[in-house]
């Protein structure tokens, strides 16, 4: 047995840090409101000091090691330390300060040493390799039997069996690694905030709505501009208002802006950064005994290898060129209808889209967004659609504080009446918040800590003038429903264990239930409910209805030759060698050029959906050598929503049979048998392929 006080002598925090002890709020919510910096930094310290306690422990235990006493007991372990670290990595996020961000930078390297000092502990990986050699005699559940064999593995792959030397440089490549991916996520949001366009003249806002152009006027406002306009960046490369600004000149200046960012060769260029990441990355794969560092991430997906990878891609990148390029003709042939001469540009595509989309299918975006605000959206879209289908309540609670006034709290309560969790939206875009959409858990699900989820999904959606509604763009209902699959993910968790709860799913799985999410935005009974115009209460005219769900195929030539040339840029980043020489910085455009044609995906006027650059997800998050997984999670996705037409859609025994089958089993099982179980069968990749217009004609 451990003892009771199993940190006795280590470094203790104060009693007066609200970290020093579990939430005492409803479903363990932090305690925002009592939370401030100076309180981090003391919690991280001792955080790391008391797991380390617990783990010599549980290393040095004179019992034979058992499931309880060396599992059970390190899923135990790091619960302050949890505490502190999931709210400063969400806060540094959604509300940075220069504070938070300073914070981040001091832990980062000391995280990954704490990391390795778990993982590379002799003694404690001996008490687990034990445990799996006799596993097949110690009478464990099939979940505990996933647990033990993810312990293992997560000992091997970060270097458990090393010699010492190995393992020391590992250490010092861990930290630095952990520096530079801190480093690139503060350059990129200085730097994005510094890239909006400001606008002087109001004529140059031309084809922006009413709203949008005093959307953009509160931003100038509230970024320190004593007049006019400003047009901030949203992280990928297109940028919404490019749809509908006239004025090519300023069409040219943001999609400049947006593709320069971290290559200007000023304070923020985050070259440096990424070249020195790729390297380590690929020296510390080599260490472990891989080829490089996209084998290493891959072999612990879905995906297996990088082979599977290439196939899957390189198999579509064909069909969705010639499929570009027939638009691109279309396009080409509106510019010029258009009075333009010479070569459609990369910051013409989205508007002449839109003028084609138009008149092909007679609609205009501009008509559609009074049809789509945010409270309706929310409430009669998001929120209708899981109570149709799963039997879900929400209750807004005023009364729990958040990190921010934009943050609103939402109890969920079951079909039952019970307590399924909290759900917090925060959807408004600001200077403290990085770019795009993302969910992230304050809460773990776990039968063991007897805790419910506390999700929280987050948006950039341009902040209107005083007193204006919010009135959404399609794509942005789209991605508030995908964030929202996120968080069902995560309320529906019911494991054990806090290891496999809610998303702790392989990278390229975690994106199939947003995916599958999405189907509801468009609905018909769904769309109906929530689309009303704002200020008549028409509901949106069928006929526009029906013109609207017909255009939404347009345009996949485009979007998924630019998604595919950035994840093939992330696989060419993550496929190098430890011998290959590394890439300067002024050579990483060359670099991508290179990349890119050798995929025959070098457009002119389809650039990838990231530059190396502005690339967060590969080196600020955990999706380098991942990026694939969108397009891999979509398979599943198209497949599954095949099912649910199949079984005439938007019912409660759908939602059961989803719920049941994969949303409520995080990692407990494998995902893809999961899903073999839930369809009947293994994946088939047609329903993709007809949704992106990639099966022959």
């Amino acid at each position: 047995m451990l003892p009771s006080n199993p940190c006795q002598g280590a470094l203790q925090v104060s009693h007066d840090n609200p970290f020093a002890r579990p939430s005492e709020l409803p479903y363990g919510l932090p305690p925002f409101d009592l939370i401030h910096e100076e309180h981090y930094l003391p919690a991280f310290e001792a955080g790391m000091a008391e797991q380390l306690a617990e783990v010599e422990v549980i290393a040095g235990s004179p019992d034979q090691p058992s499931f309880e006493n060396t599992i059970v007991a390190l899923e135990r372990s790091g619960r302050l330390l949890d505490r502190v670290s999931t709210l400063l990595f969400n806060l540094v996020g959604s509300t940075s300060t220069d504070g938070l961000r300073a914070i981040e930078a001091a832990v980062a390297p000391q995280l990954a040493a704490h990391s390795d000092a778990i993982h590379l502990h002799a003694a404690l990986f001996d008490r687990i390799e034990d445990l799996y050699d006799r596993r097949a005699d110690l009478g464990l559940s099939a979940e505990q039997d996933r647990l033990l064999e993810r312990y293992r593995s997560d000992f091997v792959r970060a270097g458990a069996r090393l010699s010492d030397d190995a393992q020391a440089r590992l250490r010092q490549l861990n930290e630095e690694l952990s520096s530079l991916s801190t480093g690139f996520s503060a350059r990129l949001l200085a730097e994005t905030n510094a890239s909006a366009v400001h606008v002087e003249d109001s004529a140059e806002l031309a084809g922006l709505t009413q709203d949008a152009s005093a959307s953009a006027a509160e931003t100038a406002r509230s970024r320190g501009h004593e007049s006019g306009y400003l047009l901030p960046l949203i992280l990928p490369t297109a940028q919404p208002v490019l749809v509908a600004l006239t004025d090519r000149a300023l069409r040219e200046r943001v999609f400049r802006a947006a593709t320069s960012r971290g290559s200007r060769g000023n304070e923020h260029d985050t070259r440096r950064t990424l070249t020195r990441m790729a390297c380590l990355r690929a020296e510390r794969a080599g260490l472990l005994g891989y080829p490089d560092h996209a084998s290493y991430i891959v072999e612990d997906q879905t995906a297996g290898t990088t082979d599977a990878v290439a196939t899957m891609l390189h198999g579509l990148v064909g069909p969705a060129v010639a499929n570009a390029r027939l638009e691109e003709a279309e396009l080409q042939a509106a510019f010029e209808a258009d009075g333009g001469t010479g070569s459609l540009q990369p910051w013409d595509w989205a508007y002449y889209a839109e003028q084609v989309k138009r008149a092909r299918f007679d609609i205009d975006a501009a008509a559609v967004r009074p049809y789509l605000e945010l409270e309706r959206v929310l409430l009669q879209g998001i929120f209708h659609a899981a109570g149709e289908l799963y039997g879900l309540g929400f209750a807004e609670r005023h009364d729990l504080p958040t990190y921010h006034p934009d943050v609103r709290v939402f109890e969920v309560t079951d079909a039952d009446g019970a307590a399924l969790g909290l759900f917090l939206a925060d959807f408004y875009a600001r200077e403290s918040k990085r770019g795009g959409a993302w969910m992230n858990t304050l809460v773990d699900q776990s039968q063991l800590f007897d805790t419910l989820p506390v999700v929280v999904n987050t948006l950039n959606i341009p902040r209107p003038a005083e007193g204006e509604p919010t009135l959404l763009t399609t794509d942005e209902v789209r991605t508030a429903f995908h964030e929202f699959g996120h968080a069902l993910h995560g309320l529906f968790s019911d494991v054990g264990y806090p290891r496999f709860s809610g998303t702790s799913v392989p990278r390229d799985f975690v994106e199939y239930p947003s995916q599958v999410n999405e189907i509801w935005a468009w609905w018909p009974s769904v769309l109906a409910n929530y689309a009303v115009h704002h200020h008549t209460g028409e509901p949106l005219p069928q006929a526009l209805a029906d013109r609207l769900l017909a255009s939404r195929s347009y345009g996949e030539g485009f979007a998924t030759t630019s998604y595919l040339a950035a994840a093939l840029l992330d696989q060419e980043w993550h496929r190098r060698s430890p011998s290959d020489p590394p890439i300067a910085p002024e050579d990483v455009e060359a670099f991508e050029a290179a990349a890119l044609a050798r995929h025959g995906l070098q457009l002119d006027s389809i650039p990838p959906r990231y530059r190396s650059s502005y690339f967060s997800h590969i080196f600020a998050s955990g999706y380098s050598a991942g990026y694939y997984s969108y397009i891999w999670s979509e398979v599943l996705d198209a497949d599954t929503v095949e099912w649910f037409h199949e079984n005439d859609g938007l019912r409660r025994t759908n939602g059961d049979a989803f719920r049941a089958g994969l949303l409520s089993l995080g990692g407990s099982v494998d995902p893809m048998d999961a899903f073999a179980a839930f369809r009947g069968r293994p994946p088939r990749i047609e329903p993709l392929l007809e949704r992106r217009g990639l099966l022959p004609t």
